[in-house]
């Protein structure tokens, strides 16, 4: 099991650092597209101080807080979408049989379509959520307890964590639903825009749904609610908080179950 885990990572390096190379053979394009995803993902944030312009507070929020939300989410599925973006691929894959030609090679299908096209653009966004997230702690009056200070790397951390099993997943879905992609970013790239606000935002239905269903709360909403100091959607006890490591372990666990499930039900295209 560790040689396996320790072969796909060493495979995800090597392909990674070959599309690295062949982007940065070409610098000038890499910063303007870098640039690009920095300004284009800006734009949300850029709608919420207009927001700000006509109110003092966003279902309870001040603007520092909602940064602070902003930023722990954009940061931890920026570093997802970095390492996993590529998986929304495996659809089209599917479809035109180029993942016949993953499944010949002595390297884990899954290392080889997750570091696919591997994008360092996509650091302009994780750019972008950290200067955010950096305005959020500094306009804020934070008392900095340890316990507090443990949490925002274990928040993004494991945010990131939870993200990159969205991703799997939902490519995992996209051996039967070969145009499935758009499903899978209703969950990333979705979820990522609905924990940019408070949970006091939105129905306490859909606050459940992303807590007990799909754990996106478990990315910034109630370890982020506990560094603020602010109380809990639904009435959830406080030492949930330190739960996004245990959430991610198991979100990252019935991912690789999916996948597994996918894979060995694929059906080449010459079959």
């Amino acid at each position: 099991m560790a040689d396996a885990l320790f072969g796909g990572l060493r495979a995800y390096g090597l392909i990674a650092a070959m599309w690295i190379r062949s982007t940065m053979a070409y610098r000038a394009s890499f910063v303007m597209t870098a640039l690009g995803n920095f300004a284009a993902t800006s734009f949300d944030f850029i709608t919420i101080l207009l927001m700000f312009s006509h109110v003092d507070a966003l279902g309870g929020y001040t603007l520092g807080e909602i940064a602070f939300l902003y930023g722990a989410s954009g940061t931890a599925f920026g570093l997802a979408d970095l390492v996993m973006g590529s998986m929304n691929r495996l659809g089209r894959r599917v479809r035109d049989g180029t993942l016949d030609t993953l499944l010949v090679r002595p390297v884990p299908v899954l290392a080889q379509v997750a570091a696919d096209r591997f994008a360092l653009r996509r650091l302009g966004r994780i750019t972008q959520g950290l200067l955010i997230f950096g305005y959020g702690v500094l306009a804020l009056d934070i008392e900095w307890t340890p316990l507090r200070v443990m949490m925002v790397p274990l928040m993004l951390l494991s945010g990131a964590a939870i993200f990159s099993a969205l991703y799997v997943a939902g490519a995992a879905f996209q051996f039967w639903a070969q145009d499935a992609s758009e499903v899978q970013n209703s969950f990333t790239y979705g979820g990522n825009t609905l924990l940019q606000y408070p949970p006091t935002l939105f129905a306490k239905d859909l606050v459940r749904g992303v807590t007990f269903v799909v754990p996106l709360a478990f990315v910034n909403w109630l370890p982020a609610l506990y560094v603020l100091g602010r109380p809990y959607p639904l009435d959830l006890p406080q030492w949930l908080a330190f739960m996004p490591p245990v959430v991610a372990a198991v979100c990252c666990w019935l991912a690789a179950l999916a996948w597994r499930v996918g894979l060995r039900s694929y059906r080449s295209t010459g079959s």
